[in-house]
Order: C-alpha cells, then structure tokens, then sequence
C-alpha cells in the first residue's frame, strides 16, 4: 500500500488555500474583462484589482502607488535592481554571497553595464558579517541588494540593521523578502529597504505573480515598453484574479515587527513548535546533523539537515530527496529553483562547509497543512531511508 506523502517543502511553493481558490473563481466570473476598458465589465474588472490593491497595501502598510504588480520574484528581483541602476551612475553592486541565484542573475547584467560586483561574506551559520559593513559601504557602492531570509538554510539577515546604515550614507538597498513574507506581513517603512520582492506562491497565493514594492521617491525604469500598466513600470494585461489570490492570501498571514521581533511568528501559531519537536526527534538519528543557525535564528518552518552515513562518510542529498520523495516524504536538497544541477551548493560554500558535505545537504519547510500526527511519521520514515545507505 503506498504512504501519503507528507509535504515537507513549504520554501519551494505552497498549495492554496481555499480560500484563495473562491476568491480567484469569483473574480475569473465577475472580473475576468480587461481593468483598462470603459465599458461595464472592464470597469467592474477595474475596480476589483483596486480593490485587491489597497488590501495589499493594507497589509504592509504603504500607499497602493508603491505596489507594482509583478509575475514573481524573479521579475521583481530585476525590476528593482536593473530599473533603480538604469538611474544612478555605474559603481559598486553589494551583494550577499548567498541570494538567490535571480539575484546573482541580475547582477551580472548589471556588471556587463559597468557596474562592479561584490560579494557581502557570511559566516558559518549563513549570516553576513557586519563587522564587514564599512568596507562594503564605502565608495564606490550606490546600491545593496541583501536577501531577508535565506531559503536554503533559513538564516535571517541584519536587514533592519543594514539599511539604516544604508540610509546614512545615501546608497539605495534592496531586499528579497520571498522567504520572509510567509512568516508574517510587517510595515514596509519598518524594514528600513526602498525596494522589497515577494512572490504569492510562498504563501499560499497563486503562482505567476508578485510584487515590488517601493519607498516615496525611489526611481525605476520600466524593463519593457508597452500599455503603460503599473504606474508605466511594467506593462501588460494585469492579471486581476491573481492579485485577488495573492491579496486573499496575504490576509491569513500574521503581523509582526520586523524589528524588535528577530524571528518571525510563522504563519500559523504552532508552526515553530511542530518546527522544534520534528527537528528534534531527527537530531536522535546520528546520520544527521543541523546545518545553519540555531532553530531561534532562523525561519520558523525551516530545518537544514547534512546527511552521512553512520561511519561519517557525506550521503548525497539529491539521492536521498528521490528515495524519501518514494518513502512519501517531499522535501528537497537545496533551494528548488536551483535544484536540477549537481554542483556545489554556492550557499555551503559560502559558509564554508567542506568541500565532500556540500552535496548532502536537505531541507523541511512546514506549512499549516500538516497535523502533528503528519509528522509524528516523517522521523521513521527518514530512519528507514538513512538505513539502506549503511
């Protein structure tokens, strides 16, 4: 008889919520016209992403004009940075030496426009160094882009911390919240960036949109021309049942200071303690051991494993996704939008994992779908796999 799979992958996507799902049928019945005709069905389209709008921009406390509605993170990523670069004159990029590879992606555009990289270091827990701010901060640096929450080892970024320093020395900063935002919404002027990527699949939101969000008086330019949607930064068709969904799942999420709380509550209240008590009964096994920051220092949801064998030998994680993908457990060896090549993983050897340890990493990431009798099973199921490698 084959096992439920149990969906441990929460930083990949999410499912809907069904919530989400009645919004967006609703709005796909009644809204489903173009919002930039006049006549009644385009107006009623019209007005229900405004509607949409202002919700969002309720959740992180901003006016609805800095929202510009994206596909995702990706788009969102080099929105922000190639359309604030296209307005400064060419210096120094920053960036940490574990974003998302979109982020590594944008800057390396920017560098074939004259723009030098570098990179922010971290240290063994994934965290970047501070005491490496003045010399990344000094010039020629105009722009930052640091990630909030790492998605592959669930570290949590300085932000806060980092764009005050920012500020004070007039460099724009960006930062990719798509880990992040899941965890709970927060005032947007609180983070202290003035730009932030999220993307509604994190959350329970559809796949195929996100945001941008931008502070009062930050310039873009548009990466592509056209009807002129989005305040003229991104053109096209807006997708109004998207935002819809991406608006209904904002407003399940949590609230929290993104300032005097250093961790993030979770999207639901019993996520950490389900978090604590998993990771806890897989520590028992002595193939695995806690890679990144201690479980108060990270996303709430997140568990970063390295796996070996009992006689210390490293076990290849992506081997041990398929076999535990067939033992009914879905989890993934790295960040999943990274996860068809074999190589190194570029964030543990940032952090300085050994050279053999940096293919045999795993990661759970919970969502509120799962029940505590859900995961009662996952540790024995995990023991099982882990046995036919010694």
């Amino acid at each position: 008889m084959e096992r439920p799979e149990l969906y441990l992958d929460a930083a990949a996507t999410t499912p809907l919520l069904p919530a989400v799902i009645a919004v967006m049928q609703k709005m796909q019945q009644t809204a489903w016209a173009n919002p930039s005709s006049l006549h009644g069905v385009g107006l009623a389209a019209a007005e229900a992403l405004e509607r949409a709008r202002w919700r969002i921009a309720e959740r992180f406390a901003v006016n609805p004009d800095q929202l510009i509605v994206t596909s995702g993170a990706t788009e969102s990523v080099h929105l922000a940075l190639l359309g604030s670069a296209a307005g400064l004159v060419p210096g120094r990029l920053v960036i940490s030496a574990v974003e998302h590879p979109a982020v590594v992606a944008a800057a390396h555009q920017l560098e074939a426009l004259g723009w030098s990289i570098a990179e922010w270091p971290v240290d063994g827990q994934g965290v970047v160094r501070l005491d490496q701010l003045d010399r990344l901060l000094s010039a020629p640096t105009r722009l930052v882009s640091l990630i909030a929450a790492q998605g592959e080892v669930g570290a949590l970024q300085p932000i806060s911390t980092i764009a005050r320093a920012c500020r004070e020395r007039g460099i724009l900063i960006h930062s990719d919240a798509t880990q992040l935002v899941p965890q709970g919404c927060f005032a947007f002027d609180r983070l202290g960036v003035d730009l932030l990527t999220l993307s509604a699949h994190k959350f329970r939101g559809p796949r195929g949109v996100g945001l941008l969000i931008r502070a009062p008086g930050v310039d873009l330019s548009p990466l592509q021309g056209g009807g002129g949607q989005e305040h003229g930064l991104r053109s096209g068709t807006e997708p109004v049942a998207l935002v819809g969904g991406m608006a209904e799942a904002l407003m399940a999420l949590p609230s929290f200071d993104p300032v005097s709380q250093h961790v993030p509550p979770g999207s639901s209240t019993q996520i950490r303690r389900q978090r604590d008590q998993l990771l806890e009964r897989l520590l028992e096994l002595p193939q695995l051991q806690l890679c990144g920051p201690s479980p108060g220092q990270r996303l709430p949801h997140h568990i970063a494993l390295l796996a070996k064998t009992i006689g210390g030998q490293p076990l290849p994680g992506r081997d041990l996704v398929r076999r535990l993908a067939a033992a009914g457990v879905a989890c993934s060896s790295g960040s999943a939008c990274s996860s068809g090549s074999s190589a190194d993983s570029a964030v543990l050897t940032a952090m300085g994992i050994p050279g053999p340890e940096r293919q045999s990493g795993l990661r759970l990431t919970l969502g509120s779908w799962l029940s505590d009798q859900d995961l009662d099973a996952v540790p024995g199921r995990f023991a099982s796999v882990l046995e036919a490698f010694s």
